[in-house]
């Protein structure tokens, strides 16, 4: 039978030390730019443990020397980033953005391109964990697209998460997830399991072939992206940088915009100290 000071000691061996946690969110936070202050400390336990069972770690005092050891494959850090980055996203998310894009965005690349070859319209989902807003933005396209046959685009969704990516591309999402899709955009664009038993939908092929995804970290000095773009996404990922850090990645954003191209960011980001030429043209919405 344990003795009380065997449970704790056992207790003991089930928490990250201060140290441990602050090595591990300096690491986080040089790789990603996102912060892990002291209050996450038990979210950070709570996303490593299984970890720590997957590896048959007895502590993680263990774990923690062996990472830091380099005892463990180098993607194992890779791995951390992937438990410990958060992934909120959803369909129709924050909507006006969405609809300012239909309703100004592409009539305006419309009547000032469809005489020339100026090719697709981009657009870059920056951080685009699970695909929600990747495809929410194809529904919207391609819906212009209906009304406006030598209209094409593709769309780009990049994520620093690989886990999240794979779900991404997979585009297979549960009945409570694309509750929020209007009807319409149901009917036409989602398919049902054929196992009714499973209330599970995936995202019709044609929408799929339309986005391309691949892992990058906003973070990295030059931006991995082939082209550049008429619209970026990069909504609800700055709140987790630092002011400095923020203006950094938004100025490597505008350098991937096309003259005239637009920048989103979430409802509760701010651009500080923009430069002449970036003008607001509506709720975190930057042109």
């Amino acid at each position: 039978m344990q003795t009380l000071i065997q449970k704790e000691s056992l207790a003991e061996l089930n928490r990250l030390t201060d140290k441990e946690f602050y090595s591990i969110s300096e690491t986080v936070n040089s790789i990603t730019g996102i912060t892990l202050p002291y209050s996450k400390k038990v979210m950070v336990e709570a996303r490593l443990r299984k970890r720590l069972k997957e590896l048959r770690y007895n502590s993680f005092t263990d774990y923690y020397n062996a990472l830091f050891a380099n005892e463990i494959n180098g993607d194992e850090l890779l791995i951390i980033i992937d438990l410990l980055t958060t992934n909120k996203t959803d369909f129709m998310r924050e909507p006006n953005h969405y609809f300012f894009m239909r309703d100004y965005v592409l009539p305006e690349f419309y009547e000032e391109n469809y005489n020339s070859n100026v090719g697709k319209f981009q657009i870059w989902s920056s951080a685009c964990s699970s695909g929600e807003e990747v495809y929410t933005l194809a529904m919207f396209l391609s819906e212009f697209k209906i009304a406006y046959q030598n209209f094409d685009y593709n769309i780009l969704g990049t994520d620093i998460s690989t886990l999240v990516l794979q779900k991404a591309y997979q585009a297979i999402y549960d009945e409570e997830r694309i509750s929020v899709i209007p009807i319409e955009f149901k009917k036409k664009y989602l398919l049902r399991s054929k196992d009714r038993q499973k209330k599970i939908f995936r995202i019709v092929p044609g929408l799929r072939v339309k986005a391309s995804f691949k892992r990058l970290n906003l973070m990295d000095e030059v931006l991995d992206v082939d082209n550049t773009f008429n619209v970026i996404f990069c909504r609800n990922v700055l709140i987790y940088f630092n002011r400095d850090i923020q203006q950094k990645v938004i100025s490597k954003l505008f350098t991937k915009l096309k003259p005239g191209g637009y920048l989103f960011l979430g409802h509760s980001e701010t651009m500080f100290n923009r430069s002449e030429a970036i003008i607001q043209v509506g709720p975190s919405i930057y042109k």
